[in-house]
């Protein structure tokens, strides 16, 4: 397809997320929409629909207006799924919150968003008592579970906090009746505003318009269909979880099963239960499955199509150990969306998912809707560079770009920049950050704060986020590569690099953080010894340390930010980790 062609289809489809819950209970209301799996329990489009109804009523009545913020902080997906679609039915915006926030970092988002409404659960209440003195608190919606809930603690609400604002039950909220008509929104009105994950850097509001949600999801709808179930356990304040999974799977008319969080002890099971024909697997997510001991039946499922975020090295032998006929992989995130997808097939067709388990597309369908969408198509048994993102989408212009925003040539690594070529397909700003928004739009592109190269063939690879490409010895060295290889070794489980200040001159030196197999012993020498064989000398980390658990958000990337801050404070105070 030409762009034009290609954005005319997106146009098409239509732009409003919140409008395609109607059309499908119209269409098929017994469908099952949402398999919450926490609590066994399925929800039809219709049932979900008038849920959503129900609470975008009751915040009407507690004077939401259209464009309001609601922000919602719980740990419970299904909750959050419901107020997601609440705030968009009732015109307002879906403002998630990270679950693990507590003291200044939910001080900041909270105090930033201000938001009409706080929807929360009584198990946040313990978090949210302590910032009474800091922040000035919204009107509270809040989940009470029942005893017969999978999230009910017994906890109580501290009196403090009825005090300090007006809290209302959400069954309460829920409890009006009659018709409600949502309000109407349109591609360039504000949906949500996510905040990144500030592993890098203080966290920023993004501000996203409803076509934006369309773009991020458009790509990936060509390969599915509502005959899919999309396995999710990432949250919904997680740009994968609400929009990647949730809202694409009611574009679709498909089932999502939801969870609240990743297990990779009950994985599988999941899998099975829920009949699941996709999922995501992000980063140490594919270390944890692949250290499982081998199972006869690993391979009974209906699992055909899985997206890794990075593609590891070893994507297709976790495919075919599991029975996966396809990998896809790419570039997303929360300002650009999907500007990037690569389809990879896996298995040879009759050696994946078996014929009886099959559920969605085709297989030849998949692989036509593909070409016919740019999508790029890939063997698995291919030797594939780290960091592989396959060709841009065509709705985008995109470049690589030095420290003068120079354009450079094929075989540089550059900070990747993106230019929508129609409107409302990235982000509208950031909130409250219009100098941030200026300084990411400078010269007309948005710079993503992502290092990538670009071969001759017009094939991007990631190579870092630009502050972790850093330089040793007069070379660039990448922390993905120096993992990716680390991470080979039999005894490790996963491996993070940071770069620290060299203790002479002005470049850095780069440390490890090794997580080893449950019950397997490593010492540093023999890794360093292991190091000098497989990587260049110069990329051969200075420092090593072993820990138990890397530090990981509930999107399982690594916060490489607190393993800087603890070898830094040890190299100063001169201890040893």
């Amino acid at each position: 397809m030409t762009p034009q062609q290609l954005f005319r289809a997106l146009v098409a489809s239509g732009d409003v997320v919140a409008d395609k819950l109607d059309e499908i209970s119209a269409r098929a209301p017994d469908r099952t929409f949402i398999y919450y799996g926490e609590e066994d329990r399925p929800v039809s489009y219709a049932e979900f629909r008038r849920e959503a109804d129900r609470l975008a009523a009751g915040l009407a009545a507690l004077g939401v207006q259209p464009d309001d913020r609601i922000s919602v902080f719980t740990r419970n997906s299904y909750i959050a799924a419901l107020a997601m679609f609440a705030a968009w039915r009732a015109g307002a915006v879906y403002c998630p919150v990270n679950f693990l926030y507590t003291g200044k970092l939910l001080t900041h988002q909270l105090a930033d968003t201000a938001p009409k409404v706080l929807l929360t659960d009584v198990n946040m209440s313990s978090v949210l008592a302590p910032i009474l003195g800091e922040l000035r608190l919204p009107k509270l919606v809040m989940h009470l579970p029942r005893e017969s809930d999978h999230d009910f603690t017994g906890a109580s609400m501290p009196p403090s906090l009825a005090r300090a604002t007006t809290v209302h039950r959400l069954d309460d909220v829920m409890a009006t009746s009659g018709h409600f008509t949502p309000v109407a929104r349109g591609y360039g009105d504000v949906a949500n505003i996510v905040y990144t994950s500030g592993t890098t850097g203080p966290a920023k509001g993004v501000v996203q318009p409803f076509r934006w949600i369309n773009q991020y999801t458009f790509l990936y709808r060509q390969l599915l269909n509502a005959d899919d179930t999309l396995y999710c356990d990432l949250p919904m304040y997680h740009v994968g979880g609400a929009f990647f999974r949730v809202a694409k799977a009611a574009w679709l008319g498909a089932t999502v099963a939801l969870y609240d969080k990743f297990s990779s002890t009950h994985f599988w099971q999941r899998i099975e239960r829920s009949g699941a024909t996709h999922a995501i697997l992000l980063d140490v997510m594919v270390p944890w499955l692949m250290s499982a001991p081998h199972e006869a039946h690993e391979r009974q499922n209906a699992l055909k199509m899985v997206h890794m975020q990075p593609l590891p090295p070893n994507h297709n032998d976790v495919a075919r150990r599991f029975g996966i006929d396809f990998v896809t992989c790419g570039f997303g995130q929360t300002e650009s969306g999907l500007g990037f997808l690569s389809l990879i097939e896996e298995c040879p067709e009759g050696t994946g998912t078996a014929a009886a388990q099959w559920r969605g597309r085709p297989r030849g369908d998949i692989l036509s809707s593909a070409a016919a969408h740019g999508v790029m198509r890939v063997d698995g048994t291919a030797s594939l560079k780290k960091g592989f993102m396959g060709k841009p989408c065509a709705l985008f212009d995109v470049c690589l770009l030095d420290d003068a925003d120079a354009a450079l040539p094929d075989g540089e690594i550059g900070q990747l920049a993106i230019r929508p070529r129609f409107p409302e397909l990235l982000l509208k700003t950031y909130f409250n950050r219009s100098e941030a928004m200026l300084k990411a739009c400078s010269n007309l592109w948005f710079h993503t704060g992502d290092a990538c190269s670009r071969d001759a063939d017009g094939v991007y690879h990631f190579v870092d986020r630009m502050g972790d490409v850093f330089r040793v010895r007069g070379e660039k060295v990448s922390s993905y590569t120096i993992e990716a290889l680390l991470n080979e070794h039999p005894k490790i489980r996963a491996t993070a690099a940071v770069a620290v200040p060299a203790a002479v001159g002005e470049e850095e030196d780069c440390a490890v953080f090794v997580q080893l197999i449950e019950g397997e012993s490593l010492s540093a020498d023999a890794l360093l010894e292991h190091a000098r064989e497989i990587m260049p000398r110069y990329m051969v980390p200075k420092y090593v340390r072993f820990i138990d658990a890397l530090p990981l958000t509930p999107t399982n990337k690594i916060e490489k930010y607190k393993l800087r801050q603890r070898l830094l404070e040890e190299l100063r105070s001169g201890t040893s980790a």
